[in-house]
This record gives C-alpha cells, structure tokens and sequence, in this order.
C-alpha cells in the first residue's frame, strides 16, 4: 500500500486562499466547507497541490486520503500543475452537432502544455459550440462563452458573451419565463414591481398548511426527470418530527442537452429565493442550499447577489417581514460530476463527501442532508410554487391536461432554426414544439429526436405528434426527462451520437457499484465494435448482448445513472435500427 504524508509547504497564496474560505470558522472547521476551501486553491493558483492539500487538512483536520479521495472525485479539479487559464471546450451532443470538431481542431494537439480540455455539456446547448474559460489569481475570473468560431477561440473577449433574447420574448401567455428579459436580474426592486414576494405575503396570511394544501392540489410534480410529487414530498418533510429541516434546490443541471434552470438562475434569480423562501415555510426549515453546478458561473454569481439582496431588505434571515419567519440561503457550487445530480450524490458532495450515491431507504423526507428531514426540487419545479399560491392551484391547473397540469420548459437544440428555451403547456404535440423553433434547419428533414437528454429516449420522425404529457410518453415508452428536445436532421449519422451517449456515462460514472462501472464500459465497447463492423460472432448476437447488459444496468445498478445509461442506446436501436 503506497501511503504518503502531505506534508509538502503549501504556498502563501495556497495558505491565504483557505484562511480567507474558513475565516471566522470554529476549529476544526466543519467538513462540509472541503468542497468551497478546493474551489478557493483551485481559484488562487490554477490547481490544487500537495502543500496546498496538506494545509486544507490541517485546518479541516482530515485525513489526507479523505481529501484527496474527494478532489479526484470531481473532474473540475486539477491535481497537477496546470496553467492558470485554460479552456474547457463541449464535445457533447449539441455542441458536437455544431461545431464543436472545428473548435478543437482549431486549438490543435496541446500536447506539451495543456491549455485547453473537451468537457462534456456544458449547458450552454441553445448556443453550440460553448466553451468554458478559467482563469486563476486573487480575482479568479470564469466565464462562458457562446456561438464560438473556430476563428475565434483564441481571441475570446475579457467577459462572457452576452445571452440571445429568448425566443417567445414578449409572447402572450408565458407563466415562469413571463419576467425572462423584461426583469432586471439584479433588481430586487424591478422583481417586487413585476408581483415579486406577493406570494409570501400570501403564505404568511393564510398558514404554511394552506400552502401545503395548495401545492398539492396543483398536482405539480418534479421537473428533473423522476416526477415526483411535489406537495407529497413537502409535506413528509413538514410532519416530520427530527429537527431540523432543510430545503435544498438542485441546480447541479448536467444531463446533456439541458439548459432550462440555467436560464432562470441567470434571469429571474429572485423567484427562486422566493420559491426556496415558501418551501422552508411550508415545511418548518430554516436554511436552504443551492448546488449550482461549477459551469454555471454566471448563474451562481446571479444567485450570491440576489441572496445579498433579499436578505439587506429583510426578505431573508430573521424575523421575514416582520412576521417572524426564519429563512437563510446559502449557495454552494459543485465541480464537474453528473452524477451529483442525483439527490442523495448531491448531499454527500455538500456534505463534504465524494458525491457517491446513498442507498434508499432511508428517503431525503426522512434523512437527507446531514441526515436531517430534507426537501430536494429542481430549479424549475420550485419557480411554479409562487404562482400556485399566489393564484391558487385551480388557476394553476387551467392549462395543461388532468395528468399533466401546468406548464413544461423546453430545452430546444441540435438541428432546429432557432435553438432556445421554450414554455408550453403540457399537452402540445412534439411536432409544434419543433414548429416553433423554426422547424428543421436549411429545410432539412427529422431522422430522430432525443427527448430528456442522455438518459432519455430517441422517438423517430413517425412519432412527432405525439403529446408531450407525461402520461403520453409513458405509453409511448419514451420519457420527458429534464425537458430535452434534441433535433437530429437526416444529414446527421447517429452511430456518433450514441457512442459518445455511452463515453459520457463510461466518464460519468462514480464507480461505486459494479453494474455501472464495469456495465457502462462494456457498452461503449460493444457500441464501437458494432459500429465498426466487426462483432465479436455475430450482429445479431451482438445487439442481444446490448439489450441482456441494458438489463443487468436497469436492475442492478444503485442509481438513475446506470439505470438509464442505455436508455437512449437501446431506443435508438430498437426503434430507428441504427446500427
């Protein structure tokens, strides 16, 4: 066994980084501020070294494997020297359709001095190719940037690019997008002239049971891919006895493809805290945690300052109002792991821990971070909330269908006119959602659609009027997943597209158990055998392989990600007969 100390000196910007991240702290600092002190190495320098892990400990008073067990967990962290501004550049299904090859071309080997990295999605989809650009110092700077040309990649400007206008600007109808380009971001004042708090006024009128009451009548129901209920979860966690009791709102959206909660932490930061402020209400919490994702640097920036906002204007903390309700926020961000999109990944990563997986039960409503009663929703299904109390859940329900009420967000890219967001009422058919987004680019023809993203399903140009419900897909054996509409025209082999769907949960993976770690490899490799033309015996033998190994992924593996890592494949074969 190769045990080594860290006892290496950490530099005097290493050190200053990590005291000013546990400034004011108790010592040991508490072990769920590992993941922000990493950030902060990473920030100062570029990277995080021996000395400066070895000081991180110390402080934390961890064992050096812990840390190290965790920072080699997360993609985003580098482990050896690298320099202070670098690259990421998206490979992935959109990006990859657009432009993405012409872009690392561009940026050539790298051999000798790695500036630059493919990254999976980067959830800029709507603006494929997308890169990511990092650069370390006391003022760490990180900005994304949009519609880059291979010309151009070099030559980035010193901030990010601004973001296109949303496609229905202005459109009659609109429900969580309605304030998306008419609010200033950063105005507590414009949010509050635009209806902005009027539903916690409401909530503290009328009782957090009421509000419990009304969020489950609305019949709203997760917007991350699982489509739980909503009131159901909320209120397990308000009759729940063990205190405390938090609410945490998962913004770590990685399924490729996917961009809609990016949108609205960047455009209508307020409605989430106000959103996140009704939940801890409703169900006796007292703090709330965001996990943004590490590529979403504008969004958590967005989400720090309007926090700072609410809680100057006595909208956060104590005594809300003047009504007596505590709330606080605090926001945390990850660093390049899908699978802490899984909600219990997500706890351990804020907890401090390697974002692995907890096995259930226990349930978050029952022990969910730091074991304690947990709600857990995503960005868009918290921003529905405000308007099913402000408006009652009857008017909520008016559009929609009985099983499918409300609204869904759109994550429209790949080969359509005009890319974007989209908000339409459950029930419209796949064929006007693609409409609306300008119909297939240079009039070419749908071979397929990616609905939910990677972990979704393929449907083929014969289902495009199917209705986008969540029961319609169920029978359709398809899924609306995290609301990905990916457009793949005629002109565009899909055997590439599926080998990089099973390279990214071969990367994505984290290894704990072993139907995904060994399941997901085997796939890849059985995916490039068949698409290369030479199968171990036989074709056929070869795709009944795929779907035995599919199987063994849905049945045995401990999380949604191995459970859906052939989702898409298997569709793809099963209905479009690609390979």
């Amino acid at each position: 066994m190769d045990l080594r100390h860290l006892d290496d000196a950490p530099s005097e910007d290493e050190r200053d980084a990590v005291d000013r991240c546990l400034q004011g702290q108790a010592e040991p600092a508490p072990r769920h501020l590992l993941l922000p002190c990493l950030h902060a190495l990473q920030g100062r320098v570029g990277w995080v070294s021996r000395g400066g892990l070895g000081y991180l400990c110390r402080r934390l008073e961890l064992a050096p494997a812990e840390v190290f067990g965790v920072a080699s967990f997360y993609a985003l962290f580098a482990l050896s020297e690298r320099p202070r501004e670098v690259l990421h550049v998206c490979d992935d299904l959109a990006c990859g359709m657009r432009g993405a090859p012409a872009l690392t071309q561009a940026l050539g080997a790298d051999s000798e001095r790695k500036t630059w990295f493919r990254s999976p999605c980067l959830g800029l989809c709507e603006q494929a190719p997308a890169v990511l650009r990092t650069r370390a110092g006391a003022s760490p700077e990180e900005h994304s940037f949009g519609h880059v040309t291979a010309e151009g990649v070099l030559a980035l400007p010193a901030g990010s690019t601004p973001h296109p206008r949303l496609p229905q600007y202005g459109e009659e109808g609109l429900r969580l997008l309605r304030r998306v380009g008419r609010v200033d971001p950063s105005s507590l004042d414009d949010y509050r002239a635009h209806g902005g708090f009027q539903a916690l006024r409401r909530a503290l009128e009328v009782g957090p049971d009421a509000v419990l009451r009304e969020v489950s009548e609305a019949g709203l129901v997760g917007r991350g891919g699982a489509a739980f209920p909503t009131g159901r979860k909320w209120e397990a966690v308000a009759r729940a006895t063990r205190r405390p009791h938090y609410v945490v709102c998962n913004a770590d959206e990685s399924e490729p493809g996917t961009f809609k909660d990016r949108v609205v932490l960047e455009e209508d930061p307020f409605a989430l805290v106000e959103a996140m402020t009704l939940a801890g209400f409703a169900t006796g919490s007292h703090k709330g945690w965001v996990y943004v994702r590490a590529e979403y640097p504008r969004g958590a920036e967005r989400v720090h300052q309007a926090i700072a906002a609410c809680r100057a204007r006595g909208l956060l903390g104590e005594d809300i109002l003047g009504r007596g309700l505590t709330f606080d926020i605090e926001v945390r961000r990850g660093a390049g792991a899908y699978i802490c999109g899984e909600e219990t990944a997500l706890f351990n990563s804020l907890e401090g821990f390697r974002g692995e997986p907890r096995s259930k039960p226990p349930f978050p409503v029952e022990s969910g971070l730091f074991g304690c009663p947990t709600v857990i929703n995503n960005v868009e299904t918290l921003v529905n909330v405000p308007d099913i109390i402000l408006h009652g859940a009857r008017w909520w329900r008016s559009v929609g269908t009985q099983g499918s009420p409300g609204t869904r967000l759109f994550c429209l890219s790949g080969a359509v006119q005009a890319p974007g967001l989209y908000e339409h009422p459950f029930g419209v058919t796949l064929r006007a959602v693609i409409d609306r987004a300008g119909g297939v680019k240079n009039g070419g023809g749908v071979q397929a659609v990616l609905l939910g993203g990677a972990a979704g399903t393929f449907v083929g140009p014969d289902e495009l009027d199917l209705p986008l419900t969540f029961e319609d897909t169920r029978k359709a054996g398809a899924t609306l997943g995290s609301g990905v509409v990916l457009v793949v025209d005629t002109a565009t082999p899909l055997a590439p597209l599926l080998r990089r769907i099973a390279a990214f949960f071969r990367d994505e993976s984290c290894g704990q158990c072993v139907p995904c770690r060994v399941g997901t490899v085997r796939q890849e490799e059985l995916l490039h055998r068949l698409c290369e033309g030479r199968p171990l015996d036989s074709r056929e033998a070869e795709l009944e392989r795929l779907g035995a190994l599919g199987q063994v992924l849905r049945d045995a593996s401990i999380c949604g990600l191995g459970q859906t890592a052939s989702s898409a494949i298997e569709s793809a074969v099963r209905k479009l007969k690609v390979l």
